[in-house]
C-alpha cells in the first residue's frame, strides 16, 4: 500500500479492524522517501543509493532470484499492468511500484498483472504471492476510503483459501509514511492466533529478514542485520 502514515492507514474501517484482530506493529518505520529506495529495500535490503522513483537497471538479484534459485514457487501480481509488459508505466501501473522490474533490468516471468491473481488464488497457489495494488487501490492517487475498501475486497479471498488456513501468513504494509517519523502501519495476518501488538522498532529490512527466514533463504544486505519479527509470527 501507498503513501500513509500509521494513524492516516488506521483510518479505514476495514483496515482498523485487522490491525484490531491480528499483529500488529505500532513502531514501523519506512526506511527512506520516496517510493522505491523503501521497494527496493524490502526486496534486497538494500536502496542502492537511491533516492528518486527513476529506473534504474541493478544487478540481477533480490529476493524474487532467491526463491527461483531455491526452487521456491511464487508470483508477483500487478494491477494496472498490461501486455505492454513490466517496464511500461500506464495510467495505474507504475514501474517504481513493481522492485522485481530493476534486478537485472528486466522481469521475471513470475511477474503478472493481477488478471490472473483470482484464477490463481483458487488453484495451486504458489508459495510466496506478492502483489501490488494499482495506483488507485494502494491510496497513492485516491483515498484512504477507496484504498481500504480494495482491501476489503482481496483480503476476504486470500483469508478463504487452503494456503492461508493451513499455517499461511498476509503481510499488509505501507511504503512510506508522510509524517516526520516515516511510521508505516504494518500488519501479520496468521489463522488462529491471537491479537497481538509489537512495540518494537521495525522497518523493512526487518520484514525482508522475516520472509527469508521463513523460507530458509540467505538474508539479504541490511536484511543481515536486522531481528526478524518473531513476536508477531510465532
Amino acid at each position: 500500500m501507498e503513501n500513509r502514515s500509521y494513524k492516516d492507514a488506521l483510518a479505514g474501517r476495514y483496515t482498523s479492524q485487522l490491525a484490531a484482530k491480528y499483529g500488529l506493529a505500532t513502531n514501523y518505520r519506512g526506511v527512506t522517501h520516496p517510493s522505491l529506495p523503501n521497494y527496493l529495500a524490502m526486496t534486497s535490503g538494500s536502496t542502492w543509493g537511491i533516492t528518486d522513483d527513476g529506473y534504474h537497471a541493478l544487478p540481477a538479484g533480490g529476493l524474487g532470484a532467491q526463491l527461483t534459485s531455491a526452487g521456491i514457487s511464487w508470483r508477483a501480481y500487478m494491477e494496472g499492468m498490461t501486455s505492454g509488459g513490466c517496464l511500461s508505466n500506464t495510467t495505474l501501473y507504475a514501474v517504481k511500484h513493481n522492485p522485481f522490474a530493476y534486478y537485472g533490468g528486466r522481469c521475471p516471468p513470475q511477474v503478472v498483472p493481477f488478471t490472473q491473481f483470482a484464477r490463481d488464488i483458487s488453484g495451486n497457489v504458489p508459495r510466496f504471492v506478492w502483489i501490488t495494488p494499482n495506483m488507485c487501490h494502494d491510496g497513492h492517487d485516491c483515498s484512504t476510503a477507496t484504498a481500504d475498501a480494495w482491501l476489503a475486497q482481496t483480503v476476504p479471498t486470500i483469508l478463504a483459501t487452503k494456503a492461508w488456513k493451513e499455517g499461511g501468513v498476509l503481510l499488509l504494509t505501507w511504503d512510506e509514511g508522510e509524517d516526520s517519523i516515516n511510521s508505516v502501519l504494518t500488519i501479520v495476518i496468521r489463522p488462529n492466533t491471537p491479537h497481538r501488538v509489537s512495540g518494537h522498532a521495525y522497518n523493512h529490512y526487518n520484514l525482508l529478514a522475516t520472509i527469508e527466514d521463513r523460507f530458509g533463504l540467505r538474508r539479504l544486505g541490511s536484511a543481515a542485520r536486522a531481528a526478524a519479527m518473531t513476536d508477531l509470527m510465532g
